[in-house]
């Protein structure tokens, strides 16, 4: 038992670390982290899997750590996302005219939407192009990206807000702005969409990046008096949901909320949420790959398995159950059992192709 309790506090201190090298990180002038080079070291590969090493280095590149062996890789990789970010820019001024030359006018969400929000842009990567477009045009917009020429561009097209918002996307078309990337005009969500859409992604993926909750934390210092927090909120289990992501950024990578009406939920969160974070975040990020992909290789499925437990949070999001204090054990098995009955309704269709 003592071991197991020493696993246990050993795993949340890592992840506590990395949540100490990112408060406060999204500011134009961050404060400097307070971390030893021992403890930047213990989790340097967190950071850089995890998308975190950007801002890390905004923390630490006016502190001693700057010159130690374990920050070097977080400089080079604030160099490459400025790289990167460059190359972004430049394909959203040839992807945004090319769907508008065929009448379709997609609203960038996540990724390129958010990071500019930030005073160093690059330091927020992203691997894609968030595009969410009509319902209708879904199909004309993927054949003009899928052509053989429009290939170099990594874009991931959504099909309205499906699996993002679950509101009218005429309404979050009319509410959207424009911005400029690129040498073009953009089209991102009102901050009251974004905000829920982010928070939404944040809980549904029970939390796994940090670099979510710091998206959550710059929107939340970008807000403008006339923000509308009940159009951005709503009502019910969703503006719970909302309330508690914004309470993990506030209490994990230190978001400001006593500007928000939810800062009373931001400090009373259920006790198993934080450390269920802590948690996910002690492990180097991976991003799941489906199990029908390996439908050829049973090893490599069994290996995959523990990957796909499902995080206290992900498994309530997706059971709509309440932010409670109840056990999460519960909701964690019944969200195994709903995928794998997916799963298995999936499979004679995967076998005869």
């Amino acid at each position: 038992m003592m071991a197991s309790k020493l696993a246990r506090d050993m795993v949340l201190r890592r992840g506590g670390l990395v949540a100490s090298a990112l408060v406060e990180s999204w500011l134009p002038s961050p404060p400097a982290a307070e971390l030893s080079g021992g403890q930047l070291e213990e989790i340097a590969t967190l950071l850089l899997l995890s998308g975190s090493a950007g801002l890390a280095w905004r923390r630490i590149r006016e502190t001693a750590l700057r010159d130690s062996g374990a920050a070097y890789p977080l400089q080079q990789a604030y160099r490459l996302f400025a790289l990167q970010s460059a190359l972004h820019e430049r394909n959203i001024g040839q992807v945004m005219p090319l769907l508008r030359s065929r009448g379709i006018e997609p609203v960038m969400v996540k990724g390129w939407a958010v990071a500019s929000l930030y005073p160093d842009p690059w330091a927020r990567p992203y691997g894609d192009l968030d595009l969410c477009v009509r319902p209708e045009q879904y199909d004309l917009a993927k054949e003009i990206l899928r052509s053989p020429e429009n290939l170099q561009f990594v874009v991931d097209l959504h099909r309205g807000f499906d699996n993002l918002d679950d509101r009218a996307f005429d309404d979050l078309f009319a509410r959207s702005e424009r911005i400029e990337a690129g040498g073009v005009e953009v089209r991102v969500p009102a901050l009251e969409d974004h905000l829920r859409i982010l928070c939404a992604h944040l809980m549904r993926h029970g939390a796994v990046r940090p670099l979510w909750l710091c998206d959550v934390a710059v929107v939340l210092d970008s807000l403008t008096d006339g923000f509308d927090w009940e159009l951005c909120l709503g009502t019910g289990r969703v503006a719970d949901m909302a309330a508690c992501a914004i309470g993990l950024a506030h209490n994990l990578v230190g978001a400001r909320v006593e500007h928000t009406p939810v800062r009373e939920r931001a400090a009373s969160l259920p006790g198993w949420m934080v450390p269920s974070v802590l948690r996910q975040w002690e492990a180097p990020f991976t991003l799941r790959r489906p199990m029908l992909s390996y439908l050829s290789d049973p090893v490599g499925a069994l290996k995959e398995l523990r990957h796909h437990w499902p995080n206290a949070i992900e498994a309530t999001v997706d059971m709509q159950a309440s932010f409670n204090e109840l056990p999460r054990l519960p909701f964690q098995l019944g969200n195994c059992i709903t995928r794998t009955a997916k799963l298995l309704a999936q499979l004679p269709g995967r076998l005869r192709d």
